[in-house]
């Protein structure tokens, strides 16, 4: 099936992958270059981890899960298929963003740093919970054979809506943890003065937020969703058509067997009728 507007997705699509991909490699130049590395030994270099991971994960990799149903060159596959690639996808961020909240608390508790004091720390955790019972639900009402059809028709507004609510979450707390870690980790020259750090991460806050206005446009257009399939009620988890129909003419040839045998039984009970109506006669 041909998607309308094709060229503009096209383009869309083009320009979110190489915005977020240029997310992750301004982010790890950040670190590498300005930041002075990554480690796993409870100093700074093993904080670097977090916008790493997040950005990688959490921000980069949960956009593509968000937009995978659109793809046109996907279409043909099954509705299952598909259904496993999102939640494997969500499955890959979840554990990067799983490891990026360690590599937080390590840091902080080898230095003696509060925990969960600021906003940035508030959403952020949030926002990995929910994103949590996200992946939960949707595995075991979407993705699992037992959830009635009417459970999830129930459910999947719900579904997109926290979906895209945790996505922009996701944005919001990312750009606020850039700014909290320039803040506090420029002071000679201050964040104030434009160093080049600064205006380097700022811009890789752009990149951030132009990616998420991008998969926000790819993902709430309407003339690009993926159509429904045929049956799809009676096809749960992505059955084909040929199924349903070798199903429902398995069913008209018995119905259809059954209306003969009943025919047969009365022609048969009609001609009994007959020969001892004769009999009666023939004795009367």
């Amino acid at each position: 099936m041909a998607m309308d507007g094709y060229r503009g997705f096209l383009g869309l699509l083009v320009s979110g992958l190489l915005v977020g991909f240029l997310s992750v490699i301004f982010t790890l130049v950040w670190v590498l270059h300005y930041r002075e590395g990554l480690g796993w030994d409870g100093t700074a270099l093993e904080f670097n981890w977090h916008p790493v991971l997040v950005v990688t994960g959490f921000v980069f990799i949960q956009g593509i899960a968000i937009i995978v149903y659109r793809l046109p060159w996907t279409w043909k596959c099954s509705k299952f298929l598909m259904k496993s690639i999102h939640a494997g996808l969500n499955t890959v961020a979840a554990i990067l963003a799983i490891i990026s909240l360690v590599a937080v608390f390590d840091y902080h508790n080898a230095r003696s740093i509060p925990n969960m004091y600021s906003l940035h720390s508030w959403i952020g955790l949030i926002a990995v919970i929910l994103y949590m019972l996200q992946l939960l639900l949707g595995f075991l009402i979407f993705l699992l054979p037992w959830a009635p059809p009417s459970l999830r028709a129930l459910v999947m507004p719900i579904h997109v809506y926290s979906g895209l609510l945790i996505f922009g979450t996701v944005i919001a707390t990312a750009l606020m943890g850039v700014t909290e870690k320039l803040i506090f980790a420029l002071k000679d020259p201050a964040y104030h003065s434009f160093p080049p750090e600064g205006v380097f991460t700022n811009t890789l806050g752009l990149l951030i937020l132009l990616f998420g206005a991008l998969i926000f446009w790819i993902v709430t257009r309407p003339q690009w969703k993926r159509p429904n399939e045929p049956n799809s009620i009676l096809q749960p988890n992505g059955g084909n058509k040929e199924e349903v129909e070798g199903s429902m003419a398995i069913n008209t040839g018995n119905v259809d067997k059954s209306d003969s045998e009943l025919n047969s039984e009365a022609a048969a009970g009609k001609r009994n009728f007959t020969l001892d109506e004769a009999g009666q006669r023939s004795t009367m």
